[in-house]
């Protein structure tokens, strides 16, 4: 029996998968391996290369010898790219857990399924996980969670057929250093099964009168399960007043779905604002929240940032053909007039679809990446 879908309802189901798991301790997740790396014999954390990553054998276990924590981390060197996942399907990953001593923005995250040349998964490590602003938030929801103290969760299925590569990439001047589990099945993928995608843009500042580009060029048959946004005020005010808008199959000029405002589609109200402390209020629920605010000095002053996530896991939007989402940046100005905004945003798309997709946009420039 195929489970795609995992949940407590189907835990009391047989499944013929067999369960697997990469880390520093088994890099290649085969049976009967983890754990067997050797102690060094010098003082300080021996670095290895293994493959294609960057290991460190802990002198720490020198009293206790193999088996024993030996290798619980990888370091990924300045201007590198280290692959921390290379095994052949079929399977499924079922989660990922990490915690990124280095750059949250500079490390970038892919994924490729089945051969492909292209990723389907190219994003900042910390806006994968829904913390795009390099600060620690907790986040609990379904499919991401961010734990004490920086743990990153992810629990999206991610099926593959022949092949899964997961790679990443440090662009910073200093290396990083990576903890990281990846728990994964091999069994048969049904054939109505798509492929994770996962899509990082930015734009700053968002020219005048110009809506933001969630997600376009999307071309096949899938479904859209997810939106996190790291969202920069450049202006005083209230500034969420904007429309999100999913384009299906076809759709031109004017969208199919059409949101009522910025807050609304996070699952909010009214400004996100407590109303007896005047303050915005963070939230984490299992499909949506307002997981981060950055105060730098009040509640309707500039430059205020916040981090928001809308999972559509029991409203997928589903399309056919195609898909392009955007969403409009508002505050208001004298007048009580809309005030089209030039805020600092960036976001990830989360979807489903039939692979090959097509190929991402260019990543911007490590500059352009950098949060200031």
């Amino acid at each position: 029996m195929n489970l795609f879908t995992q949940s407590l309802g189907s835990l009391s189901f047989l499944s013929k998968a067999q369960t697997r798991s990469i880390s520093p301790e088994n890099v290649y997740g085969e049976k009967g391996r983890g754990g067997m790396a050797e102690v060094s014999a010098i003082p300080q954390p021996e670095v290895e290369r293994i493959g294609q990553h960057w290991v460190e054998n802990y002198p720490d276990a020198r009293d206790l010898g193999r088996g024993w924590k030996v290798r619980p981390r990888i370091i990924l060197p300045a201007g590198s790219v280290t692959t921390i996942m290379d095994v052949d399907g079929p399977g499924q990953i079922q989660q990922i857990w990490m915690t990124l001593a280095g750059s949250w923005r500079w490390n970038i995250l892919r994924i490729y399924w089945d051969g492909s040349e292209h990723p389907s998964v190219e994003c900042p490590v910390g806006d994968f996980f829904a913390c795009g602003w390099g600060k620690y938030a907790p986040l609990v929801s379904q499919p991401v969670c961010v734990n004490p103290g920086s743990a990153f969760n992810c629990y999206w299925p991610m099926p593959f057929r022949k092949h899964c590569r997961i790679t990443i990439e440090n662009l910073a001047d200093d290396a990083a250093t990576l903890y990281y589990q990846i728990n994964y099945t091999l069994e048969e993928i049904a054939e109505t099964a798509a492929y994770f995608h996962a899509q990082f843009r930015r734009v700053n500042p968002l020219p005048y009168k110009e809506v933001y580009t969630i997600l376009d060029g999307v071309e096949g048959w899938g479904h859209y399960v997810g939106t996190y946004m790291a969202w920069g005020v450049n202006n005083s005010g209230w500034w969420g007043e904007g429309e999100i808008k999913f384009y299906l199959d076809g759709d031109r000029e004017f969208p199919t779905i059409c949101g009522t405002g910025t807050e609304d589609y996070f699952c909010g109200s009214y400004n996100f604002e407590n109303k007896e402390t005047r303050q915005y209020e963070e939230y984490t629920t299992p499909y949506a929240g307002l997981s981060q605010v950055i105060r730098p000095d009040g509640v309707y002053n500039s430059q205020t940032r916040f981090g928001m996530y809308r999972w559509h896991i029991m409203d997928p939007v589903r399309f056919h053909k195609d898909l392009r989402v955007t969403i409009q940046a508002l505050g208001w100005r004298s007048g009580g007039r809309y005030l089209p905004l030039q805020d600092d945003i960036a976001s990830v798309a989360y979807w489903y679809q039939t692979h090959p997709g097509a190929k991402f946009p260019p990543l911007p420039a490590r500059e352009y990446l950098e949060v200031i």
